[in-house]
């Protein structure tokens, strides 16, 4: 008798690590803002999915459209210019727009910031290949950005490649952050 192999797989869903992301976001009294082109949407989706996400999820902007990057999120014009918009300069200053704009009391900021960028298809954009994406994470201490990540597969296949990666990101700087009430 042959024993199957099989490949171990992981099962964690996107509602997984959105409960997750917003479980920590309560626990440490924090709130996140989003920026989002390429997955239009599907971070703000996926957070408020979850019941009790109002008590983390301040809102967002999808800027699809490049000048809504330059007027809603403050993306430098200059670096827009010169390196296009998927770039993890840009995407770090989505981040970090995306919880200015979601700021709406200045004694209580929007704590962390979520920002997406990248080429869903079908075509090549700003000389970069379908596929290519960056995270940008805005925090406390500062901005970072992820990538450039290589999605293989359809453009709704990269989308949701991008919602999970960036979701997930998120996750791991809160657990690193610690915080609590």
């Amino acid at each position: 008798m042959s024993m199957s192999t099989f490949t171990p797989r992981n099962t964690e869903t996107l509602l997984d690590i959105a409960a997750d992301v917003i479980r920590l976001l309560k626990s440490a009294c924090a709130t996140v803002g989003v920026a989002e082109s390429l997955t239009a949407g599907g971070i703000m989706a996926a957070l408020t999915s979850v019941p009790g996400a109002s008590a983390a999820f301040r809102g967002g902007v999808v800027s699809y459209a490049t000048p809504l990057k330059q007027t809603l999120l403050n993306v430098d014009a200059a670096l827009i210019a010169r390196e296009g918009v998927i770039h993890a300069d840009v995407v770090s200053q989505m981040a970090e727009g995306a919880r200015k704009t979601t700021t709406y009391d200045d004694d209580l900021p929007t704590t962390w910031g979520i920002g997406t960028t990248g080429v869903a298809g079908p075509d090549k954009q700003d000389g970069k290949e379908v596929g290519t994406v960056y995270i940008g994470i805005a925090g406390p201490r500062g901005s970072k950005a992820f990538g450039p990540f290589n999605f293989p597969g359809s453009r709704e296949r990269i989308r949701e490649a991008t919602v999970m990666e960036a979701l997930a990101r998120l996750r791991e700087e809160l657990m690193s952050a610690k915080q609590t009430c």
